[in-house]
């Protein structure tokens, strides 16, 4: 099996192409080929796929094996793999998602590669019930939370994937090991929950740590970024258009308030490519 191994500012995968559709026994080839010591080690298994309703498809597999909605990391890889190895010739494409639709994504090349990707991530959903949480609110801002003796307060949006975003005074030094894992499968969260970790800067930026549901803590994630951006705006701490700093790296986000929908942008890397 042919593999390329990528990147969004390190959040990393094993990306697959040429497959008509996933394989019976994907859960556990994501787990064997996402394990750091047996396998290739990644966070995540992406298939790029062929799509009715898009230029491709993407469908994603957490290292648990777990399938993931959505992944604003693995869209711009699936991005700049599709136009670097020539599956495209266009500048602007549609990628279809399982939990966003299909989403429009522009490229930015250098050299004839690409070299940054913005894309699309559609509206944000607020609804307590259609993150979904447990709470039936539509909006769910600052709500209360206890785990194991910690308390918190978290705002829930969906970028596709449920996200819950939580202020603390030192994301970058947040005990992630601790409460992640207690957040993410907290009974508030019927499907599981992606937790931010946010500390804000500035109006214009911020520093954000992430605990993935189904990976544990990544480098990175662009949903997170996006869902990030989104709860600040709505708790009133930054701007529509900031810089979220991840510990891979910077995204930039900006939720338009024109057509309500969220824009990301980042780049994509090829860190290896083998046969398995």
């Amino acid at each position: 099996m042919e593999f390329t191994k990528m990147n969004g500012l390190g959040n990393d995968f094993v990306v697959i192409a040429g497959e008509q559709q996933l394989p019976e026994n994907v859960a556990e080839l994501a787990i064997q080929l996402c394990n750091r010591f047996f396998g290739i080690g990644a966070d995540g298994l992406v298939y790029i796929l062929p799509s009715d309703i898009a230029d491709f498809r993407m469908r994603i597999i957490n290292s648990d094996g777990s399938e993931a909605e959505q992944c604003g990391n693995a869209i711009r890889c699936v991005a700049k793999y599709v136009y670097d190895n020539k599956l495209t010739d266009q500048e602007v494409i549609t990628i279809e998602t399982l939990g966003a639709g299909a989403q429009r994504v522009q490229l930015t090349l250098q050299d004839g590669e690409v070299s940054s990707v913005r894309v699309d991530m559609g509206e944000p959903i607020l609804n307590g019930l259609q993150v979904p949480t447990t709470v039936d609110a539509e909006q769910v801002i600052q709500h209360p939370i206890e785990v194991d003796g910690g308390q918190f307060k978290f705002t829930a949006v969906s970028m596709g994937n449920p996200h819950c975003v939580i202020y603390v005074d030192d994301a970058a030094n947040f005990d992630l090991s601790t409460w992640g894992p207690q957040l993410e499968h907290h009974p508030l969260f019927p499907r599981k929950i992606n937790v931010e970790f946010v500390t804000v800067n500035s109006r214009t930026h911020m520093d954000m740590r992430v605990w993935e549901r189904g990976a544990g803590p990544t480098l990175a994630c662009g949903t997170g970024a996006c869902a990030t951006v989104v709860a600040s705006v709505l708790n009133g701490a930054v701007d529509r258009a900031a810089t979220v700093s991840l510990k891979g790296g910077d995204l930039f986000i900006e939720w338009n308030e024109s057509d309500n929908h969220v824009y990301m942008s980042g780049p994509a890397a090829v860190s290896f490519r083998g046969t398995f």
